[in-house]
């Protein structure tokens, strides 16, 4: 990029990204206190540019190129001219983030340009922690919280995270020519592969992805003491996170698994009714808890 951003421009731009791409949830929320919304947007901003280079370009020697030069930008003085690393830069040295999580999550996206099948959940386990867990931690760190204990509960929740996006994406992927299903759970379903490819949902396959939603649903279980031990209103929001998955999970349930049909998602109404479901959850616990 020839344009050289000003810090108020980069800053304006991340927000921007931040606000205006579709997730099942708000990167930020009116929880979260007011003096972190733009470093989040400003990793997320990151994040988001890394995973559609990774997604989004069609070409997989293209993307490899192209996150090589976004991994460049991070290590070296290079993205001065990028709005991502201009307001990033001050975010990770105000915050001191680990350039490590940023590199992992490139690490990622490159494993998804030469990986399209798993063997394994212990295979599908270790993509995760370059993909999902990366990000708790930096939520982590940007609030101020460098405990082992809270990193490894928070790789928990984002791993259940990652799992209930994969399953809420079996579609989307397959399209793309990624199965996350690992290949023996498939086998021990008798679930072909073909009519994965093909769209074709079977009894097999509900039978499928009804071990993989219980197996992701473990995850949640497993990270839910995280919020008891951090900042009431940082613990809220990553509360509803995990809420917010499980949610997606209870959606492929309620769909009958049909995730091969139509992609499920969270309407405005269900967020509403889990934030404010979340919310007395808090406050009733607060109070006789």
């Amino acid at each position: 990029m020839s344009h050289r951003w000003s810090h108020a421009e980069s800053e304006h731009y991340t927000r921007w990204l931040s606000t205006h791409h579709y997730e099942n949830f708000h990167v930020v929320s009116f929880l979260l206190p007011k003096h972190l919304h733009q470093d989040f947007y400003n990793v997320y901003a990151f994040c988001r540019w890394a995973d559609d280079l990774g997604d989004e370009i069609g070409d997989s020697v293209e993307s490899l190129r192209l996150l090589a030069w976004w991994r460049s930008l991070l290590l070296s003085h290079n993205g001065d001219q990028h709005p991502v690393f201009v307001a990033l830069r001050g975010t990770i040295a105000r915050r001191n983030l680990s350039l490590e999580h940023f590199v992992r999550l490139i690490e990622a996206f490159e494993y998804d340009q030469t990986t399209t099948r798993y063997r394994d959940w212990p295979q599908v386990l270790d993509y995760c922690v370059n993909s999902a867990n990366p990000v708790g931690r930096l939520v982590l760190e940007l609030c101020g919280y460098r405990d082992n204990a809270l990193f490894l509960l928070s790789d928990h929740t984002c791993t259940g995270l990652q799992l209930a996006n994969f399953w809420q994406d079996v579609r989307v992927d397959v399209e793309k020519g990624r199965i996350y299903l690992p290949q023996d759970l498939l086998a021990r379903h008798n679930v072909r592969e073909a009519d994965i490819l093909s769209l074709r949902h079977t009894p097999a396959f509900e039978q499928a992805m009804r071990e993989a939603v219980g197996f992701a649903r473990q995850f949640f279980y497993k990270g839910l003491p995280l919020a008891a031990q951090l900042d009431p209103r940082l613990a809220l929001d990553i509360e509803l996170f995990s809420r917010g998955g499980m949610a997606i999970l209870d959606k492929v349930e309620a769909e009958q698994y049909r995730v091969l049909d139509a992609r499920p998602k969270i309407t405005k109404q269900e967020r509403l009714r889990l934030l404010l479901s979340t919310l007395f959850s808090w406050s009733k616990n607060r109070i006789f808890g």
